[in-house]
């Protein structure tokens, strides 16, 4: 009997004890912790789809400088990589020789007006003389022809004489232009030949042209209503530069289609007056379709590759992250346009699969998507692509 109860005792402690230690096990065990990941509701905007260009500008006015006169240069009258006026003095040649023949041409003018003074009195004589039948009419016909060989020698040294004094005023080589100028390939001393020796190079930069070919479909598309009077907006960027920094405009069309190419010859023009910009410059141009279109936005970084396809992950029920395959458009500064595979309401993992995948449970942190300063149309007052791109 006594053997019986020490056995039931024995397995009654045993049964608390393997249930105190279960209760503590469980106790012990930690609870699952999810990852935190930012999500962020995706946004819809009205954008326009920007098309991109390269090009080099060019100045509007560019002249290789060449004298009118053949001569000596005398002195250079500007520095190496000024600004120069219309009417600046750059060149002096010596005049010498230019001055001397003036003053011949001068004194032979003046000559030429005294004999045409004395010619004109004889026939005006001969005219009274005649009258008085006191000459003979073949006489005061010599007068009268006397007369007229003056007139034309004058004029004849006058033509001289306007010519003379262009060559010298030609003298001094003048800026034609308002500009930059380069250096002087000729240096002082030298013989130069008149429309031959180039002595400098001069560019204007008030403003610059960029010249670029749009292909005949996207002209058709995007651009069919446009012309040169609408002045389309445009932006660009120099090498080197995040930003598009310098709005301007198309300001020129072709006439027609280049059947060779498939595209349309079109020019912007941007002003200047910063001097910022130089003639030759590589330079990417954008500019936005007339078309506006409401379109699912997402950071650029949310959209991961899975060898050729674009997704971004959703998150879905429990917030489980989901695998969506989207095509993308337009890239709006560090955002993407979507096209298709999200609509209005989506959640999205704004950081993309960096440090998760689909399947995977998260804990979110919900963010908002940053749009300031970003520009996903034309601006408003100004009709000037107003923002960072």
């Amino acid at each position: 009997m006594n053997k019986h109860l020490i056995a039931v005792a024995l397995a009654t402690a045993s049964l608390t004890l393997t249930s105190c230690a279960d209760e503590s096990t469980a106790q012990s065990a930690p609870t699952a912790q999810h990852q935190p990941i930012d999500v962020a509701k995706v946004i819809v905007k009205p954008v326009q789809s920007w098309h991109t260009y390269t090009t080099r500008l060019e100045s509007p006015q560019e002249v290789a400088l060449m004298p009118r006169v053949s001569g000596v240069i005398d002195s250079i009258e500007f520095n190496e990589g000024d600004l120069v006026n219309k009417g600046d003095v750059l060149f002096q040649l010596d005049n010498r020789s230019f001055t001397a023949k003036v003053a011949s041409l001068e004194a032979q003018v003046n000559s030429a007006k005294a004999a045409l003074e004395q010619a004109i009195s004889e026939a005006t004589r001969a005219v009274r003389l005649t009258q008085r039948k006191a000459i003979s009419t073949e006489q005061a016909q010599a007068r009268t022809s006397t007369l007229r060989q003056r007139e034309a020698q004058l004029a004849a040294l006058q033509a001289q004489l306007t010519s003379a004094q262009l060559d010298l005023e030609f003298t001094s080589v003048v800026s034609p232009i308002d500009g930059i100028i380069s250096r002087a390939n000729i240096t002082k001393g030298n013989n130069i030949l008149a429309g031959q020796s180039v002595l400098t190079s001069i560019v204007s930069n008030e403003k610059m042209y960029a010249y670029f070919d749009i292909d005949e479909r996207t002209w058709n598309s995007s651009f069919n209503d446009v012309s040169a009077a609408s002045r389309q907006p445009v932006v660009m960027q120099k090498v080197g530069q995040d930003d598009f920094a310098y709005s301007g405009y198309i300001n020129f069309i072709d006439n027609q289609i280049n059947a060779a190419t498939g595209t349309l010859r079109v020019r912007a023009v941007f002003a200047d007056n910063s001097g910022q910009l130089r003639a030759g410059s590589f330079a990417r141009i954008k500019l936005a379709a007339n078309a506006i279109t409401e379109t699912v936005i997402v950071p650029d970084r949310a959209i991961g590759t899975d060898l050729k396809n674009r997704f971004v992950l959703t998150v879905g029920e429990n917030n489980v992250l989901q695998y969506k395959l989207v095509t993308v458009g337009e890239r709006y500064g560090s955002l993407r346009a979507i096209t298709a595979g999200l609509t209005e309401g989506d959640v999205i993992a704004v950081n993309g699969p960096a440090r998760v995948g689909p399947g995977m449970p998260i804990s979110p942190n919900t963010v908002t998507i940053d749009t300031s300063g970003i520009a996903f149309t034309l601006g408003n007052s100004n009709n000037q692509l107003v923002a960072k791109q």
